[in-house]
């Protein structure tokens, strides 16, 4: 197999996998009830945290589990669009291919927020599809920032 076409392999294989680990948190296994059914003894015993402050910590920690997921969803995605479309001169990054990966993260996102309004035991809602949406941008952001430094250091 041809370099090029195990790069675009490799980059599309991480970014279908990762879509896989979403719709997997999307499910009633992951729902708030059972990941503190996990936390909340894990976070009593380390740091004697009761419920009502597990409470706060428990909903920063899962909106966390949101920023960092899209992030890296963003970041994979933005791998995938450029193997899919090289640009001329071969650059590190193009405009094109981060919109293109914050609007698949954003497509995932509502998709995600879509089916869990199905399941009983989640909710979906529009500002969980902002904050993902977010996360994928900042992600943007980030590799921009880290490709053009990487760049100037060279």
């Amino acid at each position: 197999m041809s370099s090029p076409r195990r790069e675009f392999l490799k980059a599309w294989i991480a970014a279908i996998l990762w879509l896989i680990v979403i719709a997997v948190e999307s499910t009633a296994w992951l729902s708030s009830h059972n990941t503190s059914r996990i936390l909340y003894p894990v976070l009593h015993f380390l740091f004697g945290l009761d419920w009502p402050r597990f409470e706060v910590w428990h909903f920063y920690i899962r909106k966390g589990g949101h920023v960092v997921g899209y992030g890296i969803l963003s970041f994979l995605a933005f791998r995938a669009w450029r193997e899919t479309f090289p640009a001329p001169g071969n650059p590190l990054w193009s405009i094109r291919w981060a919109s293109i990966a914050v609007l698949m993260t954003a497509f995932v996102a509502s998709l995600d927020e879509w089916h869990q309004s199905f399941i009983p035991s989640r909710t979906g809602t529009p500002r969980d599809v902002l904050l993902d949406t977010c996360a994928g941008i900042a992600a943007q952001g980030i590799l921009f920032a880290c490709l053009r430094w990487m760049k100037s250091r060279n």
